[in-house]
C-alpha cells in the first residue's frame, strides 16, 4: 500500500468531531481560568469562586458531565462546608523504588501512573503521605487522586482527584515549593455523573483511613 494510499483509507474528521473537540478545548480553557483566578483570591472567596464557576459549567456547557436531560433540573453540586483545618501546604520528596500502575483508559486503553513523588506533611494531620502520580504520554501532568472513609456513604465510592494539571486542576505552590493541597476543592471523577465516562480511580496507596469531610460530596435531600 503507498503512503497516499494510507493517508486516503484513515478517518476523516467530521462536523461532529469539530463540535465535540471545539467545546472541550472551550471547557478546558474555563477550567485553567478558573484555577488561576482561584490561585489570586483568598482560600475561601477562591473556594466560592470555584463553585460558583463549577455549578456554571455543569449547567450550561455541552462537556458537561451531565447527561443533556439532567442539566435541567440541576441545582448545583453538593460540597461540604469550607473547612480552612483542610488546606495543607506540603513539601514533596522522591518515590524510589515504586512501579508504574497500569489503570483503564476506556477506548484510549490503558494508560500508566507513574509514581514520581510523596507528600511530606500529611501523616501528621490525615495518618498517611499520599502519592503523586505522573501520567504517562504525550505531555503527561501531574495526578493526585485519593480515597478516604466518607467513600460510598457521605462520597462518591471511587474517591476524588485534588490534582489533575492536564485539566488544569492546580492551586499552585508556595515561593518556597511547599505544594498547596486543599482538600475543601476535592473533586469527583466524572464517571461519577454517567457511565458515559471511564476515569482513573484512586489506587489503594492513596486510600486514608480517615473521613475527609471537604470537597465536592453526595447530595442530601
Amino acid at each position: 500500500m503507498t503512503i497516499r494510499a494510507m493517508v486516503l483509507s484513515a478517518p476523516t474528521a467530521s462536523v461532529a468531531d469539530f463540535t465535540r473537540f471545539s467545546t472541550l478545548q472551550d471547557w478546558r480553557r474555563q477550567i485553567a481560568d478558573l484555577y488561576a483566578q482561584v490561585r489570586a483570591l483568598p482560600p475561601q472567596a477562591g473556594w466560592q469562586q470555584w463553585r460558583a464557576a463549577r455549578d456554571r459549567l455543569f449547567r450550561e456547557h455541552p462537556q458537561s458531565p451531565l447527561a443533556p436531560e439532567r442539566r435541567a433540573e440541576f441545582t448545583g453540586i453538593a460540597c461540604f462546608p469550607y473547612d480552612p483545618v483542610l488546606r495543607f501546604e506540603v513539601g514533596l520528596v522522591p518515590a524510589v523504588d515504586r512501579e508504574a500502575i497500569p489503570v483503564e483508559a476506556g477506548k484510549d486503553g490503558l494508560m500508566r501512573l507513574v509514581p514520581y513523588a510523596s507528600t511530606d506533611g500529611l501523616a501528621g494531620p490525615l495518618g498517611r503521605e499520599l502519592t503523586l502520580y505522573w501520567i504517562a504520554g504525550y505531555g503527561g501532568g501531574t495526578f493526585l487522586p485519593f480515597g478516604d472513609a466518607s467513600n460510598g456513604c457521605d462520597t462518591f465510592a471511587g474517591g476524588r482527584y485534588l490534582l489533575d494539571t492536564i485539566k488544569s486542576a492546580d492551586l499552585g505552590a508556595k515561593p518556597d515549593g511547599r505544594l498547596i493541597l486543599d482538600f475543601n476543592f476535592a473533586y469527583y471523577p466524572s464517571c461519577a455523573y454517567s457511565e458515559a465516562w471511564v476515569c482513573p480511580l484512586s489506587p489503594h496507596e492513596n486510600r486514608l483511613a480517615v473521613p475527609i469531610r471537604g470537597g465536592e460530596r453526595n447530595r442530601i435531600d
